[in-house]
Formats: C-alpha cells, structure tokens, sequence
C-alpha cells in the first residue's frame, strides 16, 4: 500500500472521529426538573430552562452543565449512614445560649438554584460556603437566646431568625442559590445529667405556675363570694331602710290622726292612750278603775271576766213504769 493511499486512509478515520464528536457533543437534553448552562470556551454563556431537546456548537467550542430544580437539604449537625441510622457531630452542634449554657443543636436547611451561572463561577464550592453560613447563622442567633427558649416554645422564633440572617449571608456571598426554609430537627443539653437537671428545674416551673392559677383561681372565688354577700347585704340594708322609712312615715301618720282627734277632745283621747299604753306596756296585768273613795267601779271592767264553767246537766231520769 502507498504511503498516498495510508495518508487518506488515516484522514478518513480522523474525519470519521470528528463526525462522531460532532454528532454526540452537538445537542443535549433538559429533563422538566433541570436546568442548563451552555459553556463556550470557559464562559457561561446561556442559561436554559425550558425542557427538550437542544442544539449547541460541537465540544470543545461549547459544552453543557446539568443542573437540578429541585429543592436540596442540608444536614446540619448530623448525617443518615447507608444503613439508615443516624450519626451526629456533637463538635459542630455544640453551642453556647446567651445565658451560658450549652446545647447541642441540629437543623436542617432547605435551599435551591435559583442562578445557575453564579453556582457554577461565583465559587469553588458553594454547599461549603452554605454550609459555613448555617454554621454561623444558628450560632448567633442560640447566641442571642435563652436556653428556655431554645428548649421550649422558643424553637419557631430561633427558625425565623436563622432562615432570615442566613438568607441575607447567601445573598451577600452571590453563590445563586436561595434558601427555602431551616427546621430545627433536635435542641438538647449535651449529656443525661444536665438534661436531668434542667428537666427538674423545668417541673418546678410548672409546679409553681400550677400552684399560682390555682391560687389566683381560689382568690377569685373567695372574692366573688365576698362581692355576691356584700351585695346580699347591700339588698338587705336597702330592704331594710325602704321598709324603716315606710314604718315612720305610718308612725307619723298614726300621730297625726290621735293629734286632730286629741285636739277634738283631749281628756278622753288621754285616757285611751293612758289605757291602750298600759295593755301594751303589761299585757298580763289585771287592771281596775277605782272610783274617788276606793271603790272598784264594776260597771266600768276592762278585764274579762273568766270563762266560768257551766254546771252540769240533770241526768235525765230512767223511764219507770206505772
């Protein structure tokens, strides 16, 4: 064979191979749930959306990063092994409240990519950057809190917090990715006695706010007690002063009548009030009217006479015969 006939041979193959290239480099395929970035020479240079199929120039002119839409989770604090089970990191959740206790906290951190172009340039490794700004974003804010709080009913506020401050760090750092939320998974103490502990101090609190609704609850029922007797009392006092004034001003009328018919006939009206005082004054006392010589005066009697007993009947005589 000639060297002419190997050179075309060899230019052939060559060509044949670029073909190739060229075929499988010169499109690409963007699932619904993916998005693409088009690279040319090194440079971002389009950013695609919409799903399909899609054409590009043949590498190495142009090639293609895959990126998800999907919404990733950041484990903070703790991984799932392949078998399933947990494993935690106490040396990256152990942290210090602001009233100097320290817990172990684990979260989890919702975040996708919202600009693929700055994922892929802005920096080397944006899941460490995310991963830093999380760490630094829950330590400040358990940082700023008390330890009831972040043990308690507190943990919502402390997710607000977290997810704000660690959104305004993504932004800041430009790594195109945008935080979705942050759930606190665990906020313990760090080992079984001082959980213990604080577990004794946290029944005490509630013992004690039992004890106090228990004693507001018996004051309020002491005093509405109270309120309702002093009202009794106020009803019966009114009862009482209505029924007082009504009794003097009959009291008055009465004394008005005996003095139009004293003025009509005063010695008369005299001696009925004497006699009427006197059967009020001893109503058990026999009382007689003595005449001038010391005389009872019988016609005149003011007591009654007793009940005299009547005398017996005649048995009637038995029928006899002739």
């Amino acid at each position: 064979m000639s060297t002419r006939r190997i050179s075309v041979l060899i230019g052939m193959i060559i060509a044949g191979l670029l073909l190739v290239v060229i075929a499988l480099t010169t499109w690409y395929t963007v699932d619904e749930s993916e998005q693409a970035v088009v690279i040319t020479f090194g440079t971002a240079d389009t950013t695609v959306t919409d799903s399909g199929l899609h054409f590009k120039l043949p590498w190495p002119i142009q090639h293609v990063e895959i990126l998800s839409k999907e919404t990733y989770s950041l484990q903070f604090g703790y991984k799932q092994d392949p078998g399933g089970e947990l494993v935690s990191f106490d040396k990256e959740t152990k942290m210090i409240t602001g009233d100097e206790y320290i817990v172990l906290t684990d979260l989890v951190v919702q975040w996708k990519i919202t600009e693929p172009q700055k994922y892929l340039f802005n920096a080397r490794d944006p899941q460490e950057i995310l991963t830093d700004a999380t760490s630094a974003s829950i330590r400040s804010v358990i940082g700023s809190s008390k330890i009831d709080s972040a043990l308690t009913d507190g943990k919502a506020e402390i997710e607000a917090q977290t997810r704000e401050l660690l959104a305004s760090l993504v932004d800041k750092y430009d790594i195109g990715i945008a935080i979705q939320g942050v759930k606190l998974q665990d906020v313990e103490l760090p080992n079984a006695e001082v959980r213990a502990a604080f577990t004794a101090v946290t029944d005490a609190r509630e013992t004690k706010e039992t004890k106090t609704n228990e004693a507001a609850k018996y004051k309020n029922q002491k005093m509405s007690e109270a309120e309702g007797e002093r009202d009794a009392i106020k009803s019966r006092a009114a009862g009482q002063k209505t029924a007082r004034i009504e009794q003097a001003r009959g009291d008055v009328a009465l004394f008005n009548n005996l003095h139009a018919e004293y003025m009509k006939n005063k010695e008369i009206t005299r001696q009925r009030l004497v006699i009427e005082t006197l059967e009020q004054v001893l109503p058990k006392a026999k009382i007689y009217i003595m005449n001038d010589d010391g005389e009872t005066v019988k016609y005149l009697p003011l007591q009654q006479l007793e009940n005299q007993t009547p005398p017996p009947a005649e048995n009637s005589k038995e029928g006899g015969g002739n």
